[in-house]
């Protein structure tokens, strides 16, 4: 995380201040923001072929637009208007993976006392995503088609996420795109982060997976095995295979030696 305020620099100084952030996600706060801010997201990702950046604003979101630098060209990612609305995620295709330049320029405002501009970062590394730019949460970990055997055995290798459980509720957002599945889970294998919590009353575990609208995703019965990763403290649905069938797949390839980890079936 990056706080900094707009009330550092002298009121006369026409500098625009600039931060260099070496992660590959995280956050950073503007309060008070005034004339410009310039943050330089400079990750170690010198291997990657495709990067993509998305930022998510927070839900106090205020008092700056956020840009781009293409070229010697500010291009706008997220109006301050735009960081107002709930779940609003941008996405854009970095030109230079190893060095992405934001310019956060302050609204003009009288009073900037109750004025914050914080948005948390991620730079995705996606070998099959293409385009010049993405406006909205298509994660390639959100894919809409089934899984093949070979993309399921890797999921749960290296997925943020692993969970057995049933879909208790499927609920859709059709302003920010998104369908979230409500998740009663029997196990949890492997998170990231605590998604997937124990309910102090009932004791049961549950937790919520985002999805793409455009998946169409429906209530069904029985057990699934629930994959895929997190982005912004968010689980992203990747491979959800019925649990009968995910069996059955592991336990083929494991006999033939081709399973790429251990998993545990008991």
């Amino acid at each position: 995380c990056c706080p900094g305020s707009g009330l550092s620099r002298e009121p006369r100084s026409r500098a625009v201040e600039q931060v260099h952030l070496r992660c590959t996600e995280g956050s950073l706060e503007w309060m008070y923001p005034a004339r410009a801010l310039r943050v330089v997201l400079e990750p170690n990702l010198s291997s990657a072929q495709h990067t993509t950046v998305c930022i998510k604003p927070a839900s106090d979101f205020q008092g700056a637009n956020i840009y781009v630098e293409r070229a010697g060209q500010l291009h706008l990612v997220l109006s301050e208007a735009e960081g107002a609305r709930p779940h609003h995620v941008s996405c854009f295709s970095a030109h230079r993976p190893q060095r992405v330049a934001l310019f956060l320029q302050a609204s003009p405002q009288r009073d900037i006392s109750r004025r914050t501009a914080s948005f948390q970062y991620e730079l995705l590394s996606n070998q099959s995503t293409a385009g010049p730019d993405f406006k909205k949460m298509a994660l390639v970990e959100a894919m809409c088609r089934p899984c093949d055997n070979v993309e399921l055995l890797m999921a749960i290798c290296s997925s943020d996420f692993v969970v057995k459980g049933s879909i208790q509720n499927v609920s859709h957002d059709s302003e920010n795109h998104m369908s979230q599945v409500d998740v009663r889970v029997q196990r949890v294998y492997r998170q990231k982060n605590r998604i997937f919590q124990q309910d102090e009353g009932s004791g049961e575990w549950r937790g919520p997976i985002r999805t793409l609208l455009q998946c169409k995703v429906k209530k069904g019965g029985g057990d699934f095995l629930f994959t895929g990763n997190e982005h912004f403290g968010e689980a992203w649905l990747g491979c959800a295979p019925r649990f009968k069938d995910f069996m059955f797949v592991y336990r083929a390839a494991r006999e033939r030696g081709a399973n790429p980890c251990e998993f545990e079936l008991n």
